[in-house]
């Protein structure tokens, strides 16, 4: 048998595919990540993502829910694949595939032991791979938030626009113009009204609202964001 083909086999069978988990949730007046301290001393930083091996019985999906619960304690209230990456252009371990995926979840009370909720701007030194995936993850989550209703996520089922408006901040980074931005969340039927109020402060009270479900033959409309200089 020529030598070529045994070590095409080989390298099939050390093929190992691993799902990389960037998780995100509101903390102050930005966003956090959800770090791992890493499981042993010779790690090449002392944080991780969650991740772990595709199993045999498993879809991508289905793993990466996994993981994303095993390090939330509950399932993120949203999932996505961000990207995937491998082969020859991966130094450190060259057969190996990395799918990676990113999730969003209000709670940050029930991760699990060894975790930690670590804001954007402080985030500590993390392999090259976890900096790629984490700003990969940052741009195709701000990329849904017009498509998707990933800020209704991070609600609870009534909310004023007020609420609203500072979670799509939150999510994007920017800061956004009211008035626009109402006008703009009308058009796009995202929200109706509730007969519900809430007090304020001294001021007036404010109407709570809901999301509303897309209705069949009904066409949406993109959110325009104007943001404010």
């Amino acid at each position: 048998m020529p030598a070529s083909s045994s070590a095409a086999r080989a390298a099939t069978r050390q093929l190992t595919c691993n799902i990389d988990v960037v998780l995100f949730a509101p903390r102050g007046n930005e966003l956090a990540i959800l770090l791992l301290a890493a499981p042993t001393a010779r790690s090449r930083s002392k944080w991780v993502l969650p991740s772990d091996s595709l199993r045999t019985d498993e879809t991508l999906d289905v793993a990466a829910a996994r993981i994303a619960k095993d390090a939330l304690g509950a399932a993120p209230s949203f999932l996505d694949q961000s990207r995937t990456h491998g082969g020859a252009r991966r130094a450190a371990d060259l057969t190996q595939i990395a799918v990676a995926y990113f999730g969003l979840t209000h709670d940050v009370t029930a991760a699990k032991r060894g975790a930690a909720w670590v804001s954007m701007s402080s985030l500590p030194p993390l392999t090259p791979r976890a900096k790629e995936e984490i700003d990969v993850a940052l741009a195709m989550l701000r990329a849904h938030v017009d498509r998707q209703p990933i800020a209704f996520r991070l609600l609870p089922a009534f909310f004023t626009l007020s609420d609203l408006q500072s979670v799509y901040e939150l999510l994007l980074g920017r800061r956004l113009h009211k008035a626009s931005f109402r006008r703009s969340l009308h058009a796009a039927a995202l929200v109706e009204a509730t007969e519900e109020w809430r007090s304020e402060g001294r001021g007036r009270p404010a109407q709570l609202f809901r999301y509303a479900p897309p209705r069949r033959r009904r066409q949406r409309r993109g959110i325009r964001f104007d943001v404010l200089g």
